[in-house]
């Protein structure tokens, strides 16, 4: 005999995303930014004080938006996400906040990295495995240089959405909506449509790469009583595969004497934490995953968690004080981070982190820096200097990507980085951090485990014309395996020899 099918209800937040999200738009209306009166989404009236609540945020101004052509859709898309469970508890989120509070107070470093965009199809073992063993091999040559723990956060498990900085583009002579991610529409171009059952979609690959994640680390994927069996199949350039050897023998050596005196039964040397992260872009997804949860640091009080991932950043495009992104990132538990270019004013940076952090806990906020290597230096000391003055202690990353940016030469003119703008940048950030008695606490970099030809320079030395022999991305161009660990070489080195060199980096 069949069970009846569970109704469940749709909440009101949802019912006032989905209108939000499907038809109020008047005709015409720059999809850029979509901003809806109190009255059109049932919310409370402009101009009285409310507490936060997960959906407050749709009575501001939002930039970004998605508008879909279905609402009936959108409620039955939002319906489902409402019902399913959280991807991940507070008891993680509640560790990750207490490592970055390390971080802020310079007892660890953060690594966090992963696709520009990820897509369904990434959801596989072999590009998983991939992004944990490239990962996994830039902590280790962080923790040899550095010297101290390395707190590692995947751009993973929900990362597919991407803001554009033009919501249409000309293909074979028409315009078209831009691909903006696989779980709000399509690459080719007959699926540019949003659609809102892609947002479900999005939560099932989210699950599937965050249980796969989990059962390899805890399998014994990351163990360091056995490195050569996950840091040297990826290591093609023989430079750094020497560097990295001797890090490695360095560790082996190590391990194998707390092995002789029985001191090698650590339960971090049998396995690591990954953390996941994306873009809180879509906020009827997160609001549809915000849960009332037992904070298990604060008595187990009931507090409001975003569940789709452990970390989750405001983009440089959508940072407004008074915008929906930043009303809703401001009443999550979960660390946030929020991304810093060069058009950032001193008070505004000390405005934003007084409306998400009003409380100033320390590591709550990671400011992601992007300026580009030309700015860097007019741009991040003010910056530093406003927020010391201000009294919050926060986590300073540096994003080497993408303020450095650029389109390489016809035929193919594809959109490229290159390596040494991407180095100098993370150089000048490490010495102006030192200059200004702060320290640059993590690097956050878009990568690949495969290896890729999308940024030129590097250890292989990789040209413009080289671009087309495995150019693969949907969106910007990442570093590949052997760039990465270039990267982690040149922050280890910076650490244990007292500034940027080492044998890595000769010829780069």
């Amino acid at each position: 005999m069949t069970s009846p099918l569970v109704q469940l209800p749709l909440s009101e937040g949802a019912k006032r995303a989905a209108a939000l999200r499907s038809g109020l738009q008047c005709a015409g209306t720059n999809m850029e930014e979509v901003t809806v009166s109190a009255h059109d989404v049932g919310a409370p009236e402009v101009g009285v004080v409310e507490k936060w609540s997960p959906s407050s945020w749709q009575s501001k101004p939002m930039k970004q938006s998605v508008v879909y052509e279905d609402k009936t859709a959108v409620e039955e898309a939002l319906k489902k996400l409402e019902s399913l469970p959280p991807l991940v508890t507070p008891h993680e989120i509640v560790k990750l906040r207490a490592e970055l509070k390390e971080v802020a107070l310079g007892k660890k470093f953060l690594l966090q990295g992963g696709d520009c965009a990820e897509l369904f199809d990434y959801c596989s073992q072999d590009p998983i495995n991939a992004k944990i063993k490239v990962l996994l091999q830039m902590s280790l040559v962080l923790i040899w240089g550095a010297r101290i723990p390395v707190v590692r956060i995947a751009r993973m498990a929900g990362q597919f959405a991407k803001p554009r900085s033009s919501l249409t583009e000309v293909v074979d002579g028409k315009e078209i909506p831009s691909f903006r991610g696989d779980n709000i529409n399509g690459y080719l171009p007959h699926e540019r449509t949003p659609h809102p059952a892609r947002l479900v979609s999005s939560y099932f690959h989210s699950a599937a790469t965050l249980n796969y994640l989990r059962a390899q680390l805890s399998s014994g994927f990351a163990d360091l009583h056995y490195p050569f069996e996950w840091t040297l199949s990826h290591v093609q350039s023989k430079n750094v595969r020497k560097e990295y050897e001797t890090i490695v023998n360095s560790i082996t050596d190590a391990l194998q004497f707390m092995r002789t005196i029985g001191a090698d039964n650590a339960p971090s040397l049998g396995s690591v934490d990954i953390y996941t992260s994306h873009e809180g872009l879509l906020l009827e997804y997160e609001q549809s995953l915000t849960r009332l949860l037992k904070d298990p640091s604060d008595g187990n009080k009931p507090k409001w968690f975003n569940t789709s991932a452990h970390f989750i950043w405001i983009g440089d495009r959508t940072r407004q004080l008074d915008g929906a992104h930043v009303e809703y990132f401001r009443g999550i538990q979960n660390p946030i981070g929020i991304k810093i270019g060069p058009t950032m004013k001193q008070d505004e940076l000390v405005q934003l982190l007084d409306i998400v952090n009003p409380d100033k806990e320390i590591g709550k906020v990671t400011l992601i820096t992007r300026y580009g290597a030309g700015k860097i230096k007019d741009k991040l000391p003010g910056h530093i200097q406003a927020v010391q003055k201000s009294g919050h202690i926060v986590v300073w990353q540096c994003d080497p990507m993408h303020g450095n940016t650029r389109t390489s030469p016809p035929p193919h003119s594809l959109k490229t980085r290159t390596f040494s703008h991407i180095i100098s940048e993370l150089s000048s950030c490490l010495s102006i951090h030192k200059a200004h008695n702060s320290r640059l606490g993590g690097v956050h970099l878009e990568l690949t485990g495969d290896a890729v030809t999308e940024c030129v320079g590097g250890s292989e030395g990789l040209k413009d014309e080289d671009l087309s022999v495995n150019y693969t991305t949907y969106c910007d161009p990442r570093l590949n395996q052997n760039q990465a660990l270039d990267a982690a070489f040149l922050i280890a080195s910076y650490y244990r020899d007292g500034g940027v060199g080492g044998i890595g980096f000769q010829g780069i």
